[in-house]
This record gives structure tokens, sequence and C-alpha cells, in this order.
């Protein structure tokens, strides 16, 4: 972190206020925008709404992932994390960095300005315009508990990491990289990129996209897909194995903080030691010296776990939750045309039921024709009907096209996940080999000094032992 305190007018819109004097006891956290490492929570309710933007063919989805090349064209950059202070809060900014070939930019380079809210705000427009697709999850809330005056520095660095590679698995991705949100995000300015997050949906259309993602949850799916079902058994499993391993890894590392804390308060005492302690001078210094050596790769280690392996594995944890979400997500669809399919299917049997209904008698009863208020009923059927078969044409699109997006976008993700945990796993296996051997050099060195300096005596004494067996020997000869 750059440690830099600026004023907010340097990142909020040019209208706003400056503060003239801000006191350090004023200061308070932002609640949900800036104290996150990684987020559970950071995802939409699991409604599912169809984009005017999202491809009309439901095979377009595989071509564009077919389409997918190594030849990248966008290039971000997320560093010099900076403090902004008011009068209310303390807020965190990131530096974001473009390069980019693409035609659709009106620049090839772009350097703005965001908070962790507004990724957050990207991650919802790509969740709701693909709610099939994997976004790569965000840091996750985590609330410092006595960081009022300033942030901590590696976990500033540790969430700048995070945002890093959220933004570029976005950038990598074949469809999500060329939503426009995204290159709103990368290009506009502060003032520009607020104007725009409020022209998306009202909070009562928020809160109807819940509930309807609520009872669709609470009716379920009759007959998912095979493949849908094996993905979701696939995920399961692969959520409580990352998290074992996730809990595993954490308590490692804080076995290995407290190991190195004690290993840091062990040599000093040998030191001590061979102030008091003139024929073990020597060796006590050396096992001193030894263990200041082995502290040093210690701490090397516990960086390694906390900066490579820790971040690896947490992060899919969190993944495996975005997983269910996108699952759910589908399935809501799916929910929502058997609900539609099952409608019609309950229209058009009360569109055939017997002309004697109970209703068209009690209409004879009322002075209404029977025969006129059954045509008018099967006119409103028929509207009903045609209107249901509409959208359920669509919803079936809507299906096929959430189908194949995920299961070209499964694809993808697997191959990601490999290669991240792979490479997470040999860097460890690397370090710990590395580790082990110089901390073996170094304790391999003080023995060899000291089968040195036994050598030394023993050769130093060994005259003198001659001499007092010839000073015994000689009054016998005599």
């Amino acid at each position: 972190m750059s440690g830099i305190i600026v004023d907010t007018t340097a990142y909020s819109a040019p209208a706003q206020e400056t503060t003239a004097d801000v006191s350090e006891r004023m200061l308070e956290l932002d609640e949900d925008d800036d104290l996150e490492v990684f987020s559970k929570g950071a995802t939409l309710a699991d409604g599912s709404l169809f984009s005017p933007s999202m491809p009309t063919s439901p095979a377009s989805m595989i071509n564009q992932f077919e389409e997918d090349t190594d030849e990248k064209d966008i290039f971000v950059t997320v560093d010099n994390p900076e403090s902004h202070v008011t009068a209310i809060e303390t807020f965190i900014t990131y530096r974001v960095l473009t390069k980019t070939t693409r035609s659709e930019f009106d620049s090839c380079e772009y350097e703005v300005r965001r908070r962790y809210q507004d990724f957050f705000w990207l991650k919802g427009k790509l969740e709701e315009a693909h709610p099939t697709l994997i976004v790569h999850p965000l840091p996750e809330k985590f609330v410092m508990k006595g960081m009022v005056e300033r942030f901590n520095e590696d976990f500033i660095d540790t969430r700048r990491k995070a945002l890093h590679k959220f933004l570029n698995r976005i950038a990598d991705h074949p469809i999500l990289s060329c939503s426009e949100d995204f290159k709103i995000f990368l290009s506009a300015q502060a003032w520009e990129l607020t104007s725009h997050k409020k022209q998306g949906p009202g909070f009562l259309t928020r809160m109807g996209d819940t509930v309807r993602a609520v009872a669709a949850t609470v009716r379920g799916v009759k007959n998912r897909p095979d493949e849908f079902t094996a993905i979701q058994e696939y995920v399961d499993t692969f959520s409580q194995k990352i998290t074992s391993l996730d809990k595993v890894a954490q308590r490692i590392l804080k076995e290995q903080k407290e190991y190195l804390e004690e290993l840091k308060e062990c040599a000093p005492s040998y030191t001590l030691w061979s102030g008091s302690e003139e024929e073990l001078v020597e060796p006590l210094k050396g096992v001193a010296s030894s263990i200041d050596r082995c502290c040093s790769e210690t701490e090397e280690q516990v960086n390694q776990l906390s900066e490579n392996l820790i971040p690896a594995l947490h992060e899919y944890v969190l993944c495996a939750e975005t997983l269910k979400a996108v699952l759910r997500r589908r399935d809501n669809i799916q929910a929502d045309l058997e609900a539609k399919g099952d409608t019609l299917a309950n229209k058009k049997t009360e569109r055939e039921a017997d002309s004697k209904d109970l209703g068209f008698v009690l209409g004879s009863f009322l002075g209404k024709n029977p025969e006129e208020a059954k045509q008018q009923k099967q006119q409103r059927l028929d509207v009903e009907i045609e209107e249901l078969k509409e959208e359920i044409d669509k919803l079936d699109d809507k299906m096929e096209f959430a189908n194949n997006a995920m299961k070209g976008d499964w694809e993808r993700w697997q191959r990601n996940m490999r290669g991240d945990i792979k490479a997470a796993f040999l860097c460890t296996a690397e370090k710990n080999v590395d580790y082990y051997e110089k901390c073996l050099a170094v304790w391999e060195s003080f023995l060899l000094s000291q089968k040195s300096d036994l050598s030394m005596e023993s050769s130093r004494d060994q005259p003198l032992a001659l001499q007092e067996i010839a000073k015994d020997v000689t009054p016998q000869a005599t």
C-alpha cells in the first residue's frame, strides 16, 4: 500500500465538496464497501433475468467459447491503493490500468480509480446479464476490529491481488469481457460511473426478482438433466474437500506462526547461557546462530503459505459457493418453465371441461345465457393459453441458452481451477523442499564445526597424555 492519504475530491464527482479539517476521532470504516478480503455474499439474489444483450441463438454460446483463442487483446492491472478520508468514513480506492487494442474502446489506454463497491456493482451486473456464466468471486467481507485510523497494509495488498485476479478473469473470458458494463468500469471516470450505476433497476424491481427467486427455489425442479445433476454432485463434493483443505492449511499456518515466535525467543536464551558457561561458549553461540538462521527460513516459509497456498485454497472455497449460486439460477429458470407448463396444462383442462360446469349453471340462475358465458370463458382461456405458449417458447429458448452457457463455462472453470490448484501445490512443494534443505544445511554446518573443534582438542591433549605416560614409566626403568 502506498500509504498516501488524499482528499476525496480526487475520486468523486467534480461538484463534490472538500473537507477542510478532518478529526481522527471522527473516522469510521465504510460498513460494506471496503472491509472485504473475498465474498460469499457478493452475489445477487438467485433471480434470473433475461438480458436483451444476450445472444438470441443458444448455439451462439458454444461458438463463442470455441472462438476463444490464446491471443489476448486487453490487459488490466490493479495497483496503487490509496486511502481517502472524509468526516464520516475512510475508504480505499485502487488504480485500474487498462491497455487494449479493441475497436470498441475510444482509446488504447485508460487509468481510473475504483473502490470496492464499484467492483461489487460490476459483478452484480455481469451476473444479472449472464445468470449461468461463472463470474469469479470477489474478496469477502472482513471486519477489522480496532483498525480505525488506518488499514492494515497486508490486508490491503491481499485484497488488491484478489481484485486484480477478478478483473483479469473477466478480461480473459470470451463473453464477459465484451460486456458494456465491463467497458464502462474500465474506462469511465468516477462521476460517469456513478451516473451509470443509477440507471439500474430500482429497489422494488430487485425485491420482486428476489421473491420470484425464493419461490422458484421452494418449488424446486422436477426433471433436472443428468449432466447438471452430475455437476451439482461434483460441486458439493469439491466444496467439502476444498473447505477441509482450507481449514487444515489455516491451522498449519497458525501453528507455523506460533513455532516461529517461540523460535525467536529461543536463540537469545542460548546466547545468555553462553555467558555463564566458559567451557560451552562456542557450542552455545553456534546453536544460537543456527536457530537465528532457521528463523529467517521459517519466516519465508510462513510468508509463502500466506501469499500462495492459503489464498489459492480460500479462493476456490468461494468459487464453490459461486458455482452453487449459478446452479440455483439455472434451476430457477427451469422451475419457471415447469411452472408455466403446469399452468398451461391446467388451462387446457379447464377449457375442455364439461360445459355444464357449476359456474354456467349459476350464471343461468342469475339471468345470464349459459352459452354466452361459456363462449366468453372459452375466449378468455384461449387468450391466456396463447400468452402462456408464447411465454413458454421464450423460456424454452432461455433454458437452452442457459444450459449451453453453463456447460461451456463449466469446462473453462475446471481448466482454470486445475491449473491454479496444481500450480499452488507445486509451488508449496518446491518451497517446502527448499526450506528443509536450508535448515538441514544449517545444522549440518554446526555439527561439522563442532566435530572439527573436538578433533583439534583431541590433538592438543594427545602429547600431554604421552608425557604423563613417560613420567610414569621412567622410575620403573631406573
